[in-house]
């Protein structure tokens, strides 16, 4: 996992940089909302050993930008549905977040580090159970025109779990339409 996040953040230096010439970049004040779709791993410590899985992941996103030149700050939420199966009857259904992000402008690009808090859901049989926690991690937006944003985000999510350790870590691109 580590080579992925080492990977997103070599990437992001390099579209920082080819982007640093350019002193024309767009307003990113204002709301937006749309989708993300993306990969996460998922590992669960326990005295006795560790269970590690890993799937799809994708929802929705929402939330306002504040433009303050150079720099922008802002604040969303992210509702995330899973196809991780742990093992047998125990699946990962969804991640949520609530956000605060703040990033450099780069060209028609942001890039930014974000945390928050996360909550994950699970269901064991007919039973569903949740945990909260933080996340923090590492983004990349281009607006690609005045009303559409493109972008990826890693992030590394730790939940409070008594006896052992859920930590999750996720990978996903994002679309979102800005009004």
């Amino acid at each position: 996992m580590k080579y992925i996040l080492s990977a997103a953040a070599a990437s992001a230096l390099m579209a920082g940089t080819a982007f640093a010439g350019n002193n024309s970049s767009p307003n990113w004040t204002g709301f937006y909302a749309g989708g993300e779709l993306g990969y996460a791993n998922v590992e669960i410590g326990t005295p006795f050993g560790s269970i590690n899985s890993d799937g799809v992941i994708g929802g929705l996103i929402a939330g306002y930008d504040y433009d303050l030149g150079d720099l922008v700050i802002g604040a969303g939420i992210d509702y995330d549905w899973s196809d991780i199966e742990l093992v047998p009857g125990v699946d990962v259904d969804s991640i949520w977040r609530a956000k605060l992000r703040g990033g450099y402008k780069v060209g028609n690009g942001l890039l930014y580090a974000t945390t928050g808090y996360t909550e994950i859901e699970a269901s064991v049989g007919g039973f569903t159970g949740s945990e909260d926690g933080y996340f923090v991690g590492v983004g990349y937006d281009y607006m690609a025109s005045d009303n559409m944003s493109l972008g990826g985000e890693v992030l590394y999510h730790d939940y409070d779990v008594t006896g052992g350790s859920l930590e999750a870590t996720t990978v996903q691109i994002r679309a979102a339409y800005r009004f």
